[in-house]
């Protein structure tokens, strides 16, 4: 939908993007400035102001000080929310950035800088801005990197965070209807240069959505393939419980260990197998899910052309894959030995620190 085409979001509309979040007490809203967020930001306070009651809303802005002119973007986002009467909060971070992978750092802190603010203000709900367009970039960005079936069904409307839930209720919402929105409303917003930086992969890939626009490939048919790949991603998930449910041999679940029938196993549809193979490493591990390729190439050793080998041992992700007697047993993998005088630890990404300052309201 072009821009000069595209209608602002109605009074009517807004009530069912933000629906499910109306009995709350209170909701964190990340609010960067940009168009998506201040839109985000204007929809909620005017749906609130609507129904003349609904949750406390707590507009949260991550200043990540990567460039200048930030600290006064912040401040400007704190005018705004105190216009629709929605309380500011600002958070920095602060100490020194990464020099590659400057992104994904920057995304990951504002994601922990959200999360310790909603604790601090007794909420549990964070909304974000995320938009259809948004939705397509991740299908193709995760398609150039060779994700599978779950990284193709894109982002979802709801998903956990630590202990909290991330809603992104414009996740269906074209970006030009956002920004009719604004324009209509004569509300301003920040143009975040970086989003043009061509050194960022998403960048490159914004810059060709209008030539895949022309050949069809447009953000509505990308968001629609998200779905479907959804649907089809919460089938095979059930269809791998229940299939490991039944591989288990009898009191084989222990947290350490995990016993299947290797005949059984073998004549999984490869696709429920990888699935099964990758649950049981998730579950007894000390690394988290295994990266797919990784996967993929461990299935075809355990299961070559449709049958269990007889005999095998691999790790993976911390844990042990043996195949012996007619059985695929997966285990806890022993401590990696480490030269003497040095200490090895497994420090989970999610526990690095973080330095960061906080400021009271606004």
């Amino acid at each position: 939908m072009p821009a000069a085409e595209a209608a602002p979001v109605s009074a009517r509309e807004a009530a069912r993007l933000f629906a499910d979040i109306g009995a709350l007490a209170s909701v964190i809203l990340a609010v960067s400035g940009g168009p998506d967020s201040t839109a985000l930001l204007l929809l909620a306070a005017r749906w609130r102001a609507a129904r003349k009651r609904g949750p406390r809303l707590v507009a949260v802005t991550v200043d990540h000080g990567l460039r200048p002119g930030s600290a006064r973007e912040a401040a400007m986002v704190k005018r705004l929310a105190a216009d629709f009467h929605v309380e500011h909060r600002t958070v920095r971070w602060t100490g020194r950035k990464p020099d590659t992978g400057l992104q994904e750092a920057a995304r990951e802190v504002r994601y922990r800088l959200l999360v310790a603010t909603a604790r601090r203000e007794r909420a549990r709900h964070i909304l974000t801005g995320h938009t259809r367009d948004d939705q397509a970039e991740t299908v193709l960005f995760r398609l150039a990197r060779g994700s599978g079936l779950s990284g193709l069904a894109g982002i979802a409307r709801t998903s956990a965070l630590d202990d909290m839930t991330l809603i992104r209720p414009l996740l269906d919402i074209p970006k030009a209807r956002l920004l009719a929105t604004l324009k209509a409303a004569k509300i301003p917003f920040i143009d975040d240069p970086s989003n043009q930086d061509p050194r960022f992969a998403r960048t490159r890939i914004r810059q060709l959505a209008p030539a895949l626009a022309r050949e069809g490939l447009d953000a509505a048919r990308l968001a629609a393939l998200a779905r479907r790949f959804g649907r089809a991603e919460q089938a095979l998930a059930r269809a791998t419980e229940q299939a490991l449910a039944h591989l288990c041999r009898k009191g084989s679940t222990e947290p350490r260990e995990i016993v299947m029938g290797g005949r059984e196993f073998a004549e999984l549809p490869a696709e429920i197998a990888l699935r099964v193979l990758g649950r049981a490493i998730a579950q007894v591990g000390r690394e988290g899910p295994v990266e797919l390729g990784k996967l993929e190439r461990l299935l075809a050793a355990v299961h070559p052309s449709g049958a269990t080998r007889s005999r095998m041992r691999r790790t993976l992700a911390g844990a042990m894959i043996t195949v012996d007697a007619g059985k695929i047993v997966v285990e806890r993998a022993p401590p990696r030995r480490t030269p003497a005088g040095k200490m090895h630890s497994v420090r989970p990404r999610q526990g690095k620190p973080v330095k960061a300052s906080f400021t009271g309201p606004g």
